[in-house]
């Protein structure tokens, strides 16, 4: 009995194995699906900045960044060099941060831009004047369209808009600055040298009309007296004539002429100079040349009537200035 059992268990035992070979060659032979069905996408497609992965070896003022709904790309770019419309702004912002983290002062010259690196140097020249700065960009801005740049109220006032708010300038990359505002103050900050002033004509001076003068200079030494001629003879005393009637005394001037302005075109120590400038003014009106003495010299004033109204006597000293005497000046009635 022993003997037989043993052996049903080994057939059984055998069967089974055999059935599990059979399982396992059915398994191999039954080919595995490659790919898993897809449900269908509802996502749109991609149109924002960079993937985050090719943005991880830049800083932060580096990433590109979006404002209302507009990306903006930063970068280092030595040939930058735009022209458009400057602004600034001041006390809104002033002790806040700014994009590189530094504190905002109004009072002290810097700048903002969207896209060049923080911190830089960049000369701003306003257009409308010529005046130039060197400035450094630590902030982002301004998100306005045409504005190029913005600069703190300090910047504005050195370029000389800060009352009109915007100006059209010129902004040209310099290079990377300092990482801190106070390692180079005066290389970055400082006003530019005021533009060289435009060629003007010495000025001439002045003359007053009163007549001619003598010929000869009341600080000159007098002519030496003449010999006595032997052959002179005296004229006879005059006959008792008639008692002189004394001479009638000068007209008092009219009121319109004792309130009339005039114009003051310059004052000469030299006649010929005050006659020359006489013909340069007579077409703006009446003038004429009036002497003062100043001490041992006279000097000679060459005036012209304006009539008794400020406003068309600012308008005669005016024309006058426009004939290159640049001094002219309006004297009171």
């Amino acid at each position: 009995m022993r003997g037989e059992a043993r052996g049903e268990f080994r057939l059984l035992r055998g069967a089974a194995v055999a059935a599990l070979g059979c399982a396992g060659l059915a398994a191999c032979a039954t080919p595995l699906p490659t790919r898993l069905p897809q449900a269908a996408s509802t996502a749109r497609p991609y149109s924002g900045p960079p993937a985050p992965g090719s943005t991880s070896g830049l800083r932060g003022t580096e990433k590109p960044y979006q404002i209302r709904g507009i990306w903006y790309y930063p970068k280092a770019d030595p040939d930058y060099d735009e022209r458009g419309v400057g602004s600034w702004y001041g006390e809104q912002f002033h002790n806040r941060r700014t994009a590189n983290g530094e504190i905002f002062d109004m009072d002290l010259p810097s700048a903002a831009h969207k896209t060049l690196p923080l911190p830089s140097i960049v000369e701003v020249t306003n257009l409308d004047n010529g005046r130039k700065m060197k400035v450094r960009v630590n902030d982002r801005g301004p998100f306005i369209d045409g504005r190029i740049i913005d600069l703190s109220k300090a910047a504005a006032e050195q370029l000389g808009y800060d009352r009109a708010g915007v100006a059209h300038v010129r902004v040209r990359y310099i290079g990377p600055a300092s990482k801190t505002p106070f390692d180079a103050p005066r290389i970055i900050a400082a006003a530019p040298p005021p533009p060289e002033p435009r060629y003007a004509p010495p000025p001439k001076t002045r003359v007053y009309a009163s007549g001619l003068p003598p010929a000869q200079p009341a600080y000159g030494p007098p002519p030496p007296p003449k010999a006595a001629d032997p052959d002179f003879a005296p004229p006879p005393a005059p006959q008792e004539s008639a008692p002189l009637v004394p001479a009638e005394p000068a007209p008092t001037p009219t009121p319109a002429l004792a309130s009339a302005y005039r114009v003051q075109a310059g004052a000469f120590a030299n006649l010929g100079n005050a006659e020359r400038a006489l013909a340069q003014v007579g077409g703006t009106g009446d003038a004429s040349i009036e002497s003062i003495e100043r001490g041992p010299n006279v000097l000679y004033r060459v005036i012209v009537r304006a009539g008794p109204d400020e406003a068309e006597a600012f308008g005669v000293r005016d024309r006058v200035a426009a004939l290159g005497f640049s001094d002219a000046t309006v004297l009171g009635p």
